[in-house]
Order: C-alpha cells, then sequence, then structure tokens
C-alpha cells in the first residue's frame, strides 16, 4: 500500500490549483504539506487558508497518517 494522503480543496483555493480534489503522497505534517503546496501551486501564496485532517480544524503543526482526508479551507465568517 502507496503512502498516500486524500487533498480536498474547496472555493478559490479549488481555482487556484485547478482541481477540487488531488491524491498525493503523504508529506508527514500539515507544515510539510503546506510548503510543498506552496512550492508545487505559487497561486496559493497570495491565499489565506486554514486546514481540517479528517473534517477537524487544526490550529498548529498536527501528523498526517496514510490515508486521511485533508481539507484546504478558505478563509470564511460566521453569520
Amino acid at each position: 500500500m502507496s503512502d498516500r494522503i486524500r487533498l480536498k480543496a474547496f472555493g478559490m483555493l479549488a481555482e487556484k490549483i485547478g482541481t477540487d480534489s488531488l491524491e498525493i503522497e503523504n508529506p508527514g505534517s500539515s507544515e510539510a504539506l503546506k510548503r510543498q503546496l506552496l512550492q508545487q501551486f505559487p497561486e496559493l501564496q497570495s491565499l489565506t487558508f486554514r486546514m481540517a485532517v479528517d473534517r477537524k480544524l487544526i490550529q498548529a503543526e498536527t501528523a498526517i497518517s496514510t490515508g486521511q482526508e485533508i481539507a484546504l479551507l478558505p478563509p470564511f465568517s460566521g453569520g
């Protein structure tokens, strides 16, 4: 079994990377994933976004396990 994760992007983030879902090699942590995404998709550098791991928002660097789903979420406001 390969060490891969599923990535879902929403809103303007999906527009910038050209798709709303990807399957990529697991970089091991949320910070490593962010660095990889900013390098692979430089258009993301001008955007603020948050990540969720298996539908839970993360606040700090988080380990990512094989098979987990990572969501890239654009800024949103309550209402």
